[in-house]
């Protein structure tokens, strides 16, 4: 009677655990400097954050997220980088191939906010809204850190032209 118990939470278990995973959202670690200070503000430390992936269900994101993405360089790696424009903005960009760049349909313009040390739309160029998997939330770890990740796009990166969308 107990394996048979045991058994029925583990298939009913799983497949509830994939689906909250896949669908709601879930706890990664940040490496590397890119983000800060907004992330990792310290070398020493690494956050976590929270990743909703239902908040980018329909691959609505604003200017100033915080999101995780496929990086468009290695498909095996994922990035966190803060979205500074959208279709139809105007950009001004850093060492891209031209100084401002229109952002296409489909697509948005993400930087890390350690600006020069990054890998971003400054390297490889506007990124597709398919690329793009969760939105950050909020950093759980450490707890002297919980907080809420602002959506916000510095002064200095704002798009030249903004669209409405």
């Amino acid at each position: 009677m107990a394996l048979r118990s045991l058994c029925r939470s583990v298939f009913v278990g799983i497949p509830v655990g994939v689906t909250f995973l896949d669908t709601v959202g879930y706890v990664a670690r940040v490496e590397g400097i890119s983000m800060q200070p907004a992330l990792n503000p310290e070398s020493t430390n690494t956050d976590y954050v929270f990743l909703s992936r239902w908040s980018v269900r329909d691959y609505k994101v604003q200017r100033g997220d915080v999101i995780s993405l496929v990086s468009p360089k290695d498909p095996n790696q994922k990035i966190i980088k803060r979205v500074v424009g959208l279709q139809g903005d105007i950009v001004n960009t850093i060492g891209y191939k031209s100084p401002y760049v229109k952002v296409p349909e489909g697509h948005c313009w993400v930087e890390g906010d350690h600006t020069g040390h990054t890998l971003d739309s400054n390297t490889f160029g506007p990124v597709s809204l398919g690329l793009i998997n969760a939105r950050a939330v909020c950093i759980v770890w450490p707890p002297s850190r919980w907080q809420q990740l602002e959506a916000r796009v510095p002064e200095h990166r704002k798009p030249v032209s903004t669209s409405n969308a």
